[in-house]
């Protein structure tokens, strides 16, 4: 089987022509914690994908004493000598240590955001005293991924649950994204942040003081913005001709920085998101007009991969298919993608609401019985008031962010969903708002209100959806739900799930025409600024989804 991932950069916004893909296949064992030594049987895995999933060529799950071991060997390129190499990892759930040529390299803890060590000093020594391998092609190196995943909910856990059934899915474990080589100078640009409006773009380029960035054809010189001990050079662009980004027209204007020892390249768009008062109702704006974020809540699984599809390419194909059903936006639900999937959204016109990624417990009666009931105000300022798991979420909250800062189709963020793990979401709004001024936040999305959002957030299944407007934007943030099992792409266990049933495709295709035409038209002339139907896809148990799990089947040619 081919592994396309080995193919694909994965890092769009801050590109370097030489790289090495260490995806593909791995050693892998497992041994329980406090077992001593090395396991006595090694198999195989296929990376990226985790070992639950049929992909990965295990098919096995992860229990909560299990250790995750992956070895590979790999190669340096002679042409890199003289740089410092990076190991980078996409995503390991839930914990993982590294190890170089016998030797901790460093480690890591949170399943959903990248991180990357450097190895340089480790490879030098290693050749200096001969405890590589010598090969034909060159000095081998070893690495050893030692992972661990208990689900502990101190970490965020997303949709994972052991006993997986309903709208909890299966967990994964271990690495789930790729993993690749990257060489760099030494005085190289660290990361990009990218500021724009209607006509400018502010670059920022950290590692380095000095550069020249080139866009169509044109110089603009990189000044020394340095502060603080924070090494930074930056340099802000007027557009006389501005081509504004949507999803209509997702223009993208490319550039290059050289530097005196690097050479990257990367892109922008131009957008605004602002709220403004229409028509006496406070309206979303996208490039200061009205626009209808019309979505689908999007889960990213996937039937053989889980949490990774087969190819990169297939992003592309989920976009495409919404596209094509009339959708211009996708909620990204409990879950960080692979860059490359927000680099399709900017490339091919689609909106996203990112969700952060949830983390402690869930509970059934006060996150679901009790909202669906009526009771949707609680207080939640001593709510999960466990301060280190309070840290980690807001620290992930705030990698999330500097993470996909400069994709311009995210034009919106969801702290909290459904109360799940959610702890005085007015200050958690304060910080996001100060470190991202441009994006629509989305507070508590559904229930449990406090004070500080952007917009009214309702979850709405069991009855029309009939909300009255407010001061602030008022968004549909989740509805319909309506589920239509495909025979022969059904891949959950005895209990189908979702929140109606329709017996074949044609009454799903009534049903949700009914549903657009007599509950989400009337509403938008009321000021409904979004409206994201559940679902993309179906997942597991979930038959509600627009394309079946193995995405073999649209059950609809269009919305309306």
């Amino acid at each position: 089987m081919s592994n396309k991932w080995t193919e694909v950069y994965p890092r769009p916004q801050l590109v370097r022509d030489d790289w090495l893909s260490l995806d593909g296949i791995w050693a892998f064992s497992t041994k329980k914690e406090g077992e001593p030594g090395m396991p006595s049987k090694s198999g195989s895995i296929r990376v990226p994908f985790c070992p639950e999933s049929r992909l990965s060529g295990v098919r096995k799950r992860i229990e909560a004493d299990d250790i995750m071991l992956y070895g590979r060997r790999f190669e340096v390129p002679e042409e890199w000598n003289g740089k410092k190499i990076i190991v980078h990892f996409g995503a390991v759930d839930q914990t993982a240590k590294i190890y170089v040529d016998g030797k901790y390299a460093g480690s890591h803890e949170g399943g959903y955001l990248p991180f990357s060590i450097d190895i340089t000093d480790i490879l030098s020594s290693s050749k200096e005293e001969d405890t590589g391998r010598n090969t034909d092609e060159g000095f081998s190196h070893s690495l050893i991924v030692e992972a661990r995943d208990s689900l502990d909910h101190k970490y965020p856990w997303g949709k994972q649950k052991v006993n997986n059934g309903g709208m909890w899915y299966t967990p994964v474990s271990g690495i789930w994204q790729s993993v690749w080589l990257e060489p760099v100078p030494e005085e190289h640009v660290a990361s990009l942040k990218i500021d724009t409006g209607a006509d400018f773009a502010e670059i920022t380029a950290y590692g380095i003081t000095a550069g020249v960035l080139e866009l169509d054809g044109k110089e603009y010189f990189l000044v020394d913005s340095s502060d603080a001990g924070v090494r930074c050079a930056s340099v802000r662009i007027h557009m006389d001709d501005p081509h504004l980004w949507s999803p209509e027209d997702p223009f993208l204007y490319e550039f290059s920085i050289k530097s005196p020892e690097d050479f990257v390249k990367s892109y922008f768009a131009l957008r605004t998101l602002t709220i403004e008062w229409r028509l006496g109702h406070p309206l979303l704006c996208l490039n200061g007009e009205p626009y209808f974020f019309n979505g689908v809540l999007d889960q990213g699984y996937w039937h053989d991969g889980i949490y990774t599809p087969s190819s990169p390419d297939k992003f592309a194909e989920d976009i495409k298919a919404m596209k094509s059903l009339g959708f211009n936006t996708l909620r990204k639900h409990i879950k960080i993608e692979p860059e490359i999937f927000y680099y399709e959204c900017d490339r091919l016109g689609m909106v996203i609401f990112q969700d952060m990624v949830n983390n402690s417990d869930y509970s059934f009666l006060r996150d679901t019985i009790l909202p669906t009931i009526g009771l949707t105000k609680l207080s939640d300022v001593k709510a999960h008031n466990d301060l280190s798991r309070r840290r980690i979420f807001l620290d992930s909250m705030d990698e999330t962010v500097r993470l996909l800062y400069n994709h311009p189709s995210i034009c919106y963020w969801t702290i909290f969903n459904e109360g799940w793990g959610q702890f005085d979401a007015d200050a958690a709004y304060y910080r996001l708002r100060e470190i991202d001024k441009s994006r629509f936040i989305d507070s508590t999305s559904g229930w449990f209100w406090q004070n500080k959002s952007d917009v009214d957030s309702y979850h709405v299944y069991f009855r029309k959806a009939n909300m009255k407007p407010g001061e602030r934007p008022m968004v549909l943030s989740e509805f319909g739900g309506y589920a239509c099992k495909i025979d022969g792409h059904y891949y959950g266990g005895a209990k189908e799930y979702g929140y109606r049933k329709c017996s074949g495709t044609d009454v799903l295709k009534q049903d949700i025409e009914r549903l657009y035409r007599e509950e989400i038209e009337p509403l938008k002339e009321k000021g409904l600024c979004a409206a994201i139907y559940t679902q993309l896809s179906d997942v597991e148990d979930e038959t509600n989804g627009l394309l079946t799990y193995d995405r073999q089947v649209k059950k609809l040619d269009s919305i309306m």
